[in-house]
Order: structure tokens, then C-alpha cells, then sequence
């Protein structure tokens, strides 16, 4: 995952399902909102990156086990954020640090951890 993309890998009996989650903050938004002030695109790529941690968040209620992992502090800013919310408790989280991979890459890396 990084700040702009998250790819929900769900492992199951050697299947993995796929789900895309995009950040609504895009180059284009932050043009247009650096037309009318830096101020107004700052705080519109805040709101829109905790709307996007939280479907993040919402999606993940459902398992166990998470699995965080990409090349930005994105998956640490959600780390944090999930910490805080009670909701996620007893959910065993961890978090890697990768490189940019390809769907293979992903999917070999995420069969990988839960193998060991």
C-alpha cells in the first residue's frame, strides 16, 4: 500500500482475492486546489487521506490477522491510526516494510508471511 493505492489481499486455502481501494487525493485534485490556495489543498488531501485510512479500516474489521506492507509510511500512518481505535484490539497486525511490486510479487510476498 502506499498513500495513493491499497491492494486488500484476502488468503484463504492457497486463493487470494483481490480488492483495490483508491485515495480519492489525486494529482488533479491537488492542482485544483492549489489554484485556490496551498492552505485549502492541505486540508483537502488530510480529509481525503483519513476518508481513505478509514474505508481502509472498515474493510479490515472483518479479519483476524493484517498484514501490512508497501514502500511508503503509509501503512504506518494507518498502523497508528488503527492502534487507536478499540475496534482493532484484538486484531494481530503487522507491518513490513517493501518496494513497489507487481500483482505476482504481492501476492508470493503475502503467501510468504502467512506460511512462516
Amino acid at each position: 500500500m502506499d498513500h495513493s493505492i491499497a491492494y486488500l489481499m484476502e488468503y484463504s486455502s492457497d486463493t487470494i482475492n483481490t480488492k483495490v481501494i483508491r485515495s480519492k487525493f489525486t494529482h488533479f485534485s491537488k492542482e485544483q486546489s492549489l489554484e485556490k490556495s496551498e492552505h485549502l489543498m492541505h486540508n483537502k488531501e488530510q480529509q481525503q487521506q483519513w476518508a481513505y485510512y478509514h474505508e481502509l479500516g472498515e474493510d479490515i474489521k472483518k479479519f483476524d490477522e493484517v498484514f501490512l506492507f508497501g514502500p511508503t509510511d503509509a501503512k504506518a500512518e494507518l498502523f497508528n491510526i488503527l492502534k487507536k481505535d478499540h475496534h482493532f484490539d484484538k486484531m494481530k497486525i503487522e507491518v513490513s516494510q517493501s518496494y513497489n511490486m507487481t500483482e505476482n510479487q504481492r501476492h508470493a510476498f503475502v503467501k510468504a508471511h502467512f506460511l512462516n
